[in-house]
C-alpha cells in the first residue's frame, strides 16, 4: 500500500528490503523487518516446507531451504492486493545434493503490519520442484 510507517517505507518497500536481507543472509536486517510473532508457511511436501513461527522459525526455515537448494528469487511483479504484498517471479538455482539446476515459477504473499512482516505464504510449482529434487545427475 502507499501507507508510510515509522521507518517511512511503504509495504512494498518493506518487502523489497526483506528480499535484500535474504539475498545477503543478513539476519539482523531480517529481524528488524519481520515481526517476532510472524508466521511463514510453504507446502509441507517440500523438504523446507511447513509452518514456521517467529524469528526462530525464520532461522529454521532458512536453514532447511539453504540445506536443500541454492537459489535466488527474481521479481517479475510486485504489487499490493487486498491487504497483502504479492511477489510473482521465479526461483532459480541448483539442488545442493545433486547440482541439478532449476528455474521454477513462484508467488510469495506477504502481510505487513506497522512496517513489519507478520505473515508470509510461499508458493512454488511444487510438482516441478519435487521432480527436480528427485532427479539425478546421471543421464
Amino acid at each position: 500500500s502507499g501507507v508510510f510507517y515509522g521507518g517511512g517505507m511503504t509495504d512494498i518497500e518493506v518487502v523489497e528490503k526483506i528480499y535484500e536481507a535474504m539475498a545477503g543472509r543478513d539476519y539482523d536486517a531480517l529481524f528488524e523487518l519481520i515481526d517476532e510473532s510472524a508466521v511463514l508457511n510453504q507446502d509441507d511436501r517440500l523438504p523446507w516446507g511447513g509452518r514456521y513461527e517467529g524469528h526462530d522459525g525464520v532461522v529454521e526455515f532458512a536453514a532447511a531451504l539453504t540445506g536443500a537448494i541454492e537459489s535466488a528469487v527474481t521479481h517479475e511483479v510486485l504489487f499490493t492486493a487486498d491487504d497483502e504484498v504479492v511477489q510473482v517471479g521465479r526461483t532459480k538455482g541448483t539442488v545442493v545434493a545433486t547440482g541439478v539446476p532449476f528455474d521454477i515459477a513462484e508467488v510469495h504473499c506477504w502481510t505487513i503490519r506497522d512496517g513489519k512482516a507478520v505473515k508470509a505464504h510461499f508458493v512454488i510449482d511444487t510438482p516441478a520442484m519435487l521432480e527436480v529434487l528427485a532427479a539425478s545427475t546421471d543421464i
